[in-house]
């Protein structure tokens, strides 16, 4: 099976230890405002990076390209991988898979390729970081996603209730997002998820979330959705199969990995609260009621 392409933002991450301090910075920049700020003329880009002209150059042929042009070119063709609807990927032959070879089979094969390649590229330190936020239960965590991945936030929610205490759900419509938004500061933890097409309410939230200073974390695509520019964290994984939809399967083997990492964090405390529940549980169950009842 053909292998998937990495994407620009995973090649940038890959080689950000080989790369002069300039460089470093000229990607941290591009990563920051990915991809627009390499839609900008190198002049721009390298205002923006705090570095010269010749740096944004020096690191445009660092990750492999030529010349300034055919790294745009690049950008271009993954905004407008960004951007493609279910209808186009049906258009463009990507809808069906291959009928002729085994489609389920075909299709298995690329999920399986998202979940390795995504733990392939995603950075350690980041994993890390996450999961030390995750486990602490002192800093409030709020779960959200979007119109087909809110159901993996929930997934999430459910779990770490079990783990540790003051895990929640962002409830109702974006609307009623700033009436729960406006107790939250920085010592909250605010974790989203928004794969292509990405939603512009979630990168509202984001945004604001990050004026209150609350730390967000961002679980998205390879291409990066908007609301990584406000996040603290990006953990991007990979979502495109042969099917007019993306698979959500690399979002969900992130997501538990996370909560196995709290789980391993936290086991001591988790065993107690997880006896305390089964406890109650066993009392609901038994039909046993309170005792001014």
């Amino acid at each position: 099976m053909k292998g998937i392409e990495i994407s620009l933002a995973e090649r940038i991450r890959d080689g950000l230890s080989e790369m002069t301090r300039s460089e470093r910075r000229a990607a941290q920049t591009l990563l920051a405002n990915y991809p627009l700020q390499g839609l900008e003329s190198a002049a721009q880009f390298a205002e923006q990076a705090g570095v010269s002209t010749p740096s944004v150059l020096r690191f445009v042929a660092r990750i492999g390209f030529a010349s300034y042009p055919d790294f745009q070119r690049r950008l271009k063709e993954e905004v407008e991988a960004q951007l493609r609807s279910p209808l186009a990927k049906s258009d463009d032959g990507q809808g069906g898979g291959d009928r002729k070879d085994r489609p389920h089979q075909v299709f298995a094969e690329a999920v399986a390729e998202n979940v390795v390649g995504t733990f392939r590229h995603l950075p350690a330190d980041e994993m890390d970081a996450v999961g030390g936020l995750l486990s602490d239960p002192r800093r409030p965590l709020h779960c959200l996603g979007g119109r087909f991945t809110d159901p993996l936030a929930r997934y999430m929610t459910a779990h770490l209730r079990i783990i540790r205490p003051n895990v929640s759900h962002f409830e109702g419509q974006p609307d009623n997002w700033r009436d729960q938004l406006v107790d939250m500061n920085g010592r909250d933890v605010l974790f989203l998820i928004d794969i292509r097409r990405y939603q512009a309410d979630l990168r509202d939230l984001a945004a604001a979330a990050a004026k209150r200073k609350v730390t967000t974390i961002v679980l998205t695509d390879q291409w990066l959705s908007p609301a990584a520019r406000f996040a603290r964290h990006v953990l991007p994984a990979r979502v495109s199969v042969p099917s007019a939809w993306d698979s959500n399967a690399a979002l969900l083997a992130v997501i538990e990995a996370l909560i196995a990492d709290v789980m391993t964090r936290r086991w001591g405390e988790s065993r107690e609260r997880m006896a305390a529940i089964e406890g109650l549980r066993g009392r609901s169950e038994s039909g046993e009621t309170s005792a001014g009842d």
